[in-house]
């Protein structure tokens, strides 16, 4: 005699398949079924997440601009916030780790613009022939090069001069974009 915390799904399957009650059996499990509406719920949500990289032609440069420098705010009261806790007597680790992760957050959608709104979509590689265009062109993409590894740097530390060096470049990128 089965007990009750024997009985499984495919006891109960294998049951009515030899009574004739289920007609076929399950070729996929439902394993797969769950892992596979993950994977599409993944697929779509990262293709909603981004700026679409077709030619729509809504561009929002100055609030790029603006979310950048919203972001490089939020890293540098990250790093204080850091160093502030950390000198404490008793430090609250975890107001420390959050306060790094947030830096780390920012630090990524700051490369995430510079990324693929900037380097994917709006700097147009232009030709080596057209002299001053392509010098202005590899100005705009050194810039925004720097400004992914000043971006890098900021997650490493809670050096201040990072975030300076960030602000001159994007300001600068911004006289050289518009």
């Amino acid at each position: 005699m089965k007990t009750l915390s024997s009985i499984t799904w495919k006891n109960i399957e294998n049951y009515l398949f030899r009574k004739g009650k289920l007609k076929m059996r399950n070729t996929i499990s439902k394993k797969t079924v769950v892992l596979g509406i993950l994977v599409l719920v993944a697929v779509f949500a990262s293709m909603v997440y981004s700026h679409c990289q077709i030619p729509c032609g809504i561009y929002g440069d100055p609030a790029r601009f603006d979310m950048i420098a919203e972001n490089i705010t939020t890293i540098e009261k990250s790093m204080k916030q850091v160093t502030e806790l950390s000198q404490k007597d008793k430090p609250n680790f975890n107001q420390i780790a959050r306060w790094i992760g947030n830096k780390e957050k920012h630090a990524d959608e700051l490369s995430h613009i510079v990324t693929y709104y900037f380097m994917a979509q709006r700097v147009k590689p232009i030709d080596k022939a057209k002299g001053k265009a392509y010098e202005e062109y590899v100005r705009k993409l050194t810039l925004l090069h720097e400004m992914l590894v000043y971006s890098m740097k900021a997650k490493q530390t809670t050096d201040l001069s990072n975030v300076e060096k960030l602000r001159t470049l994007l300001a600068e990128f911004r006289t050289t974009y518009f």
